[in-house]
């Protein structure tokens, strides 16, 4: 079992395959990934095509392709998955407390969803005052970056403590045993990406076949009439 939980730096530049850290202007030349971003100080302009949009501080983003971020007095952190075509989102900013009971009385809300079942999502996480959660694992990667608050992690059988403070970067590799806690009056938020889900719609469960309903019926029930053949979704 892996026991490894990294912190990082604010160093301008890559720090792997999965993440970047940005205190200065950038330029993304990775055509066939998607990246997904948060503005923690600052404002920004992200360059996409020929879009240009100001994001500022705790507003957050997906951007599949090329693009960049022109800015003076931003920072923030860049999450990247190789091979595959988000769709383009800005949002924000982030809500103080999640709208999903998560465990131990912490909660969560999707910020960018799953297009399809298994795909990449952003995440908020709000950890309230004195919690001391259950210890746990992860299928994959977490990446996160701490919002405001402080806190720890505490990782391995070992009960390693890391502590957690405003704009802390870390990375939580697959299966790597840890839990997170607060101290009495402090609370904790933190955003999450996650590279893969095992939620989201898919071709036979999704909002628009279960509610079209022909005669009383769902169409997802009427295989007559199911889109058969056609393949020219974005994977």
């Amino acid at each position: 079992m892996s026991t490894r939980f990294n912190c990082f730096p604010w160093v301008h530049g890559n720090v792997s395959d999965l993440l970047s850290v940005w205190t200065e202007s950038i330029y993304i030349d990775r055509q066939n990934a998607t990246h997904y971003g948060f503005v923690c100080d600052g404002i920004a302009t992200l360059s996409w095509g020929n879009r240009h949009h100001t994001v500022c501080a705790g507003e957050y983003f997906c951007v599949p392709g090329k693009f960049s971020l022109r800015t003076q007095s931003g920072r923030g952190i860049l999450m990247h998955r190789d091979g595959y075509r988000g769709i383009f989102m800005l949002g924000g900013p982030v809500e103080r407390r999640g709208r999903l009971r998560y465990i131990n009385q912490c909660s969560d809300t999707t910020l960018v969803q799953p297009v399809r079942r298994g795909d990449p999502c952003l995440n908020l996480l709000y950890f309230p005052p004195d919690i001391y959660q259950t210890a746990h694992t992860h299928p994959s990667d977490r990446i996160g970056v701490v919002v405001s608050g402080r806190g720890s992690c505490h990782v391995g059988r070992e009960n390693f403590k890391v502590p957690l403070n405003p704009g802390t970067i870390f990375h939580i590799e697959p299966e790597c045993l840890h839990r997170f806690s607060t101290d009495a009056g402090e609370e904790l938020r933190v955003i999450a990406y996650h590279p893969d889900s095992d939620c989201g719609p898919d071709d036979d469960n999704h909002a628009m076949i279960n509610r079209t309903i022909v005669d009383g019926v769902a169409a997802r029930n009427i295989p007559d009439i199911r889109t058969v053949g056609l393949d020219t979704l974005e994977r």
